[in-house]
């Protein structure tokens, strides 16, 4: 299943109040549904990344393959303990870059929406810094602050794939009915600061998996802060939605599924922790300590990707949406003959 899937159900399902589709519109010209699953299956294949790339961390093996982008001995070297995580996240990241290439030069020749066109430019920019910040990681024997950049990005890069996917998709550019939102502060103002607290706190993750913070006097307890502010702020966004839009479907599932991942990623938190002591006394990482903290790592992804979400919903529902995030006039359904519409998509 796609990493993504469970927040496509919630966007495209029907709930109380109807939020798919404008009464009696009809649905603009959109992007092309090739593009729109392109852009769903790079999504997924960063996921994958994601994965491959929290295996390193988790076995010690950032400098098992000491040169870039090739091993020493060949484009295919003996795929045995490190070098087998090591070598297949670069092998896999080399697969995204590819299919984050064809994406951006489907979407500038096929998308209509120029800012659309430049947000899959913007993730082609930031799979090519990925790629130096790897690079560095390896040449420079994995310093701190290129560690953590390398990590942040990634998570900036996976949640720039997923809103492509929704500005990409049937939901975003149907004619939405606008719905009201009362009282203080918003919604859209609330879900976007827990993105951005949750962002920062895989930041923290990040230091702490890469000793910055580990073998100092604070420990983990900045990680353990931001898991309370995080906690705090999805509280909050999950009361505005229960309170003041629990008949909003789409909205009431996205802040549910959101909370059941960070319940799971508060779980694995402390599961991680111990596997972290618990290593530490060993030679060799062992099996279920990597397994519990690569699931921490992925999991967060997931957490910050449906707060991404939930806040793009959010604004999309309680508009006024600015024409530059629509689809173009000039592309929007007109009447045809006999009383029929006919859209008109471009060349």
């Amino acid at each position: 299943m796609l990493p993504t899937a469970g927040v496509w159900g919630i966007i495209h399902r029907e709930g109380k109040r109807d939020v798919t589709e404008g009464q009696g519109s009809d649905v603009a010209a959109r992007s092309p549904k090739g593009l729109h699953r392109f852009a769903v299956f790079t999504t997924a294949c960063t996921f994958v990344l994601l994965i491959a790339g929290a295996l390193v961390t988790s076995n010690d093996a950032g400098l098992s393959v000491s040169t870039w982008p090739f091993a020493p001995n060949g484009i295919l070297p003996r795929m045995v303990g490190g070098v087998l995580y090591e070598y297949s996240h670069r092998m896999i990241a080399g697969f995204v870059g590819l299919a984050t290439i064809v994406l951006a030069a489907w979407a500038w020749r096929r998308e209509s929406r120029a800012w659309v066109r430049w947000l899959a430019m913007a993730a082609l920019l930031l799979v090519v810094a990925q790629a130096g910040l790897g690079a560095a990681n390896v040449l420079l024997y994995l310093p701190a602050p290129v560690t953590m950049a390398h990590s942040a990005l990634a998570q900036l890069f996976f949640c720039t794939l997923v809103a492509l996917c929704l500005f990409t998709g049937k939901w975003w550019q149907s004619d939405l009915e606008p719905l009201g939102e009362e009282g203080r502060p918003a919604l859209r103002a609330v879900a976007g600061a827990t993105a951005a607290v949750i962002f920062l706190q895989i930041i923290l993750g990040a230091a702490f998996r890469g000793a910055a913070f580990r073998h100092n006097a604070v420990g983990v307890l900045p990680h353990v802060f931001g898991a309370g502010v995080v906690t705090a702020m999805v509280a909050w966004t999950a009361a505005i939605v229960f309170t003041r839009h629990g008949d909003v479907a789409p909205l009431r599932r996205a802040v549910k599924l959101l909370m059941a991942l960070l319940a799971a990623q508060l779980a694995l938190g402390i599961a991680a922790y111990w596997a972290v002591l618990y290593q530490e006394q060993l030679p060799q990482p062992y099996p279920l300590p990597v397994v519990l903290t690569v699931a921490h790592v992925v999991n967060g992804a997931l957490v910050l990707a449906a707060s991404v979400w939930l806040a793009l919903a959010a604004f999309r529902l309680f508009g006024p949406v600015p024409e530059w995030a629509m689809v173009p006039a000039a592309l929007k359904p007109r009447p045809g003959r006999g009383g029929q519409t006919a859209s008109v998509r471009p060349s």
